[in-house]
């Protein structure tokens, strides 16, 4: 006899601006709903050779897992200004692999709920990497929120781009360039 499982929101954090407001988004819904929140960060092994079948040392391992763990905290840190709230129940899980199917395995049931930030991608990120939300969206067994990027952000990143421009020499006029 299977124990019923409690109703879930599952998000998925990374520290990026958008992965914070899915948090945020999470935490609302997971109030809504009176269910647990599950906060997952997924982590690969890197520096691992392709070819190489050996797996990486347990004390290699045991770093990796502890560096997911701190950048998980530092974005739980992050998002709510050093003030984790107790309500919902949160959980943190660290999952070994790629963050889309990391995320797709954390959320098996249908009850939960996966909640997932689609961030800012220009064409070549979207080519060289693919979309988290994209594949949550193809892949979950469960209800999939995508949490679209705050307006703001957009703004924080044209005007870093403007600076840029300028910092360069690469403004819209001749007033707007240096020479050497």
């Amino acid at each position: 006899m299977q124990e019923p499982r409690e109703d879930r929101v599952v998000v998925g954090v990374s520290g990026s601006l958008g992965s914070l407001a899915a948090l945020h988004r999470a935490v609302e819904e997971a109030r809504r709903r009176s269910a647990a929140l599950t906060v997952v960060i997924a982590w690969e092994n890197v520096g691992v050779d392709f070819g190489s079948s050996r797996p990486p040392s347990p004390p290699l391992l045991d770093r990796w897992q502890s560096l997911a763990r701190r950048q998980l905290f530092a974005a739980l840190d992050t998002a709510f200004g050093g003030s984790i709230p107790l309500d919902p129940p949160l959980r943190p899980v660290i999952a070994l692999g790629l963050p889309g199917p990391a995320l797709v395995r954390v959320a098996d049931q249908e009850s939960d709920l996966l909640v997932v930030g689609t961030g800012s991608h220009g064409l070549l990120r979207r080519l060289l990497s693919p979309s988290v939300a994209r594949h949550c969206l193809d892949h979950a067994r469960c209800p999939v929120l995508a949490v679209p990027p705050s307006p703001l952000l957009s703004q924080l990143e044209e005007a870093e781009r403007r600076g840029s421009r300028a910092r360069f020499g690469l403004g819209r006029g001749p007033q707007d360039s240096f020479t050497l």
